[in-house]
């Protein structure tokens, strides 16, 4: 079955009204994210994606109080316990990874508060895992990578060498990557989490007659990669998600990206009155191209601000459910909510390719279509 499916640039135009939210109800907002160490360019666009919104949306009552959790599990929970008992907020957002995400958010529903995720999305939390007030405004995570498995049945390969650290997410992204693909693999490996040094798996990829090899490794550990592999001389195509090629790692990997297919439930020119808007006021803002993690930061802020635009916080019945309609401007375009309070959304087959002197994404497809993780047949909620 084939799921990939190309469309001209124009198709991709989606009638939507402007983005962010005009009022809302007054909320306190804690975000633990990344904002130190490896993986802190991750953590510093979400924040800066969703702080866009918030300086928007021009809502004195919603204050945001944020916090670095430094990539530690246990300094995430430290931090949650905190503004949870102390300074009593009424939602938390913000965590990148989803070693983390597995050590906060069980706990922070348990209390009684709102967890949005802007990013991880563990198959653990989809499924059986689920609960009412946990919603996660980016993907779960075998999306990206389900898309891909499908690209690659287009592709047309037939072996796959597949590649990714040793958590929660990355064991989602092979998993993912598996239930799409219709081919053999040459070899699945995990390798350290927040590893430089890929010789050993690149050795491993020569010697394992692959046709194609599909990564998931975000943030730092992508850029060595694909510098390691450019260097390598390897010639056997590379996919992977939109973690390992988006906007703040391209300018690190350089030319060794380009014509390089990956997944995105965004892009930069979905054409769409919302996207376009926010690609301009993000560049006008930081002086900078907005990355995936910027669109979910933007995405996940307007989730709530439009939540508060029809209900108080302190009345959870109510302002869950103003969160599972999601009448907000995605960015993404298409957008809702499943029964598991994980999104529905088209995930892009994107190509990395150079406008002037910069790297960046191109929309050449959609990978899956109106889809929804594996996992929520689990849930019953």
């Amino acid at each position: 079955m084939k799921f990939f499916k190309q469309i001209a640039a124009s198709a991709l135009a989606i009638a939507l009204g402007s983005s962010g939210a005009a009022m809302a109800e007054g909320a306190k907002i804690g975000m633990i994210t990344t904002l130190s160490g490896g993986g802190s360019g991750l953590g510093i666009d979400v924040r800066d994606g969703f702080m866009l919104a918030i300086k928007q949306a021009g809502n004195p009552n919603v204050e945001v109080v944020i916090e670095d959790d430094a990539r530690k599990p246990e300094l995430a929970v430290q931090i949650a316990d905190k503004m949870i008992q102390s300074e009593k907020v009424d939602i938390l957002t913000g965590i990148i990874w989803s070693n983390l995400a597995m050590a906060v958010i069980p706990s922070t529903v348990a209390q009684g508060k709102f967890y949005i995720s802007p990013n991880a999305g563990p198959s653990a939390l989809a499924g059986k895992g689920c609960n009412p007030n946990y919603f996660n405004a980016a993907w779960q995570n075998d999306n990206l990578h389900e898309a891909m498995g499908a690209y690659a049945n287009f592709a047309g390969y037939k072996n796959s060498f597949i590649l990714a650290p040793n958590y929660p997410a990355g064991k989602d992204a092979l998993t993912g990557y598996k239930r799409f693909y219709e081919g053999d693999l040459s070899g699945e490996v995990y390798s350290k989490l927040g590893a430089t040094d890929y010789a050993a798996e690149i050795a491993q990829i020569r010697a394992s007659g692959a046709d194609s090899v599909f990564f998931f490794l975000p943030g730092g550990m992508g850029i060595a990669f694909m510098k390691q592999y450019a260097a390598s001389g390897l010639d056997v195509p590379v996919l992977g998600p939109a973690f390992s090629f988006d906007q703040g790692i391209l300018g690190a990997v350089g030319d060794a990206a380009l014509g390089v297919k990956n997944s995105s439930q965004w892009s930069k020119d979905l054409d769409n009155p919302a996207n376009v808007a926010f690609v301009e006021s993000f560049q006008a803002e930081y002086g900078r191209l907005p990355s995936l993690y910027a669109s979910q930061g933007f995405d996940t802020a307007n989730l709530i601000l439009s939540a508060l635009e029809g209900a108080d916080v302190k009345d959870q019945d109510a302002f869950r459910a103003a969160l599972k309609v999601a009448e907000f401007d995605s960015v993404r375009g298409d957008f809702r909510f499943g029964n598991n309070n994980h999104p529905i959304q088209n995930i892009y087959v994107r190509e990395v390719v150079k406008e002037g002197d910069v790297l960046t994404n191109k929309v050449v497809g959609i990978g899956l279509e109106s889809h929804q993780d594996a996992y929520a047949a689990e849930c019953n909620m």
